[in-house]
C-alpha cells in the first residue's frame, strides 16, 4: 500500500465552490482510472500563522491510496490528467508538492 499525499496551493485565493469543483473533478478522474484505491481531500484550515509561511499556503490536501509502486508510476500519466491540470492552471494557477509514503500509523 502506498499513499500519494499532495498539498495544492493556488497562487491567489480561490472561491470555496471553485476549490470544491477542482477537487471533485480530480476525484472523478483518478477514481475512474482504475489505478486508485481511495481518494480523500480537505480544504486547508487557515490560521494567522499562515501569513508567515516560508513557501506557500496550502489551499487543500489530497491523499490517494494505491496498491503498489506500479500503480503510483502509472498514475502520473493517467488519461486526462494533463488536460485537467492545464485547464485549472489556466483559470487559477497553482502549485502542488507531494510525498509518496507508506500509511502513517
Amino acid at each position: 500500500m502506498i499513499h500519494h499525499t499532495m498539498i495544492v496551493a493556488f497562487d491567489n485565493p480561490i472561491p470555496g465552490d471553485e476549490l470544491d469543483r477542482y477537487l471533485k473533478e480530480l476525484e472523478e478522474l483518478v477514481m475512474n482510472s482504475g489505478l486508485i484505491d481511495s481518494f480523500a481531500a480537505q480544504h486547508h484550515i487557515r490560521v494567522p500563522g499562515d501569513d508567515h509561511a516560508p513557501l506557500a499556503v496550502a489551499s487543500a490536501i489530497v491523499q490517494l491510496r494505491l496498491t503498489d509502486l506500479d500503480a503510483l508510476n502509472a498514475s502520473f500519466s493517467m488519461p486526462g490528467v494533463f488536460d485537467l491540470i492545464e485547464r485549472w492552471q489556466n483559470r487559477y494557477p497553482y502549485k502542488a508538492i507531494w510525498v509518496n509514503h507508506q500509511p502513517l500509523d
